[in-house]
């Protein structure tokens, strides 16, 4: 219920924001063993037979991704594996949202967007972000109907089902692969869908959206 609240809130303050915006957040893929494979009965003869055996992983192999993204193009891709800190955040910041920020936009205004995830809220991440005079949206942490970047990330982890690349490495080639070939105009698509997201999500106060 508060989610939908804050939801309702920042859908309310976001249709006064006539800025250009982007967008980057952080995703988990994991690497695939088999889940949609079929399964085989086997005769009394095979069950000890090591081909009749399927491998199964209690934890499979992940990876995590940050990305960002605008009307504009696609910006730079990181992937690593493990969890993030605040350090760790402000330093992809430092070497993947500069620099993109600078080729998407060449020194126009622009407002930045992220979720209320605890290294992006951390008070040197939000002093860093003052230090560097980037603008910030405010988001609440549960509001993926309105944020385009998670379309993306939907799109790519489809293309991972389909292509289920077999090792981590497998799975970063596919991730950035994947990451490139979004066209502009899936960009220009999703982000022009923002202003009709926010009415929607003020029309079900908060609650769930078709997006």
């Amino acid at each position: 219920m508060w989610s939908g609240i804050v939801m309702l809130e920042n859908a309310r303050s976001s249709l006064k924001e006539t800025t250009s915006g982007w967008e980057h957040n952080e995703s988990k893929f994991e690497v695939l063993f088999g889940k949609l494979g079929r399964h085989v009965i086997r005769t009394k003869e095979d069950k000890d037979n090591p081909s009749c055996y399927q491998r199964s992983v209690q934890k499979p192999a992940s990876l995590m991704v940050w990305g960002c993204m605008s009307a504009c193009g696609m910006g730079s891709l990181h992937i690593w594996k493990g969890t993030i800190n605040a350090e760790r955040y402000i330093q992809v910041l430092e070497q993947h949202m500069l620099p993109s920020r600078h080729c998407l936009f060449q020194g126009r205004p622009c407002l930045f967007q992220h979720d209320n995830a605890r290294p992006h809220t951390a008070s040197i991440t939000t002093s860093w972000l003052r230090r560097r005079r980037i603008r910030v949206l405010k988001w609440p942490a549960c509001s993926p109907d309105l944020s385009p970047i998670e379309n993306i990330w939907r799109i790519i982890k489809r293309k991972m089902l389909q292509r289920r690349p077999k090792t981590v490495e497998q799975l970063e080639a596919c991730i950035t692969q994947e990451w490139d070939n979004i066209p502009i105009s899936k960009l220009e698509q999703l982000v022009s869908s923002v202003p009709r997201r926010l009415p929607t999500v003020i029309k079900r106060r908060g609650d769930a959206t078709q997006w």
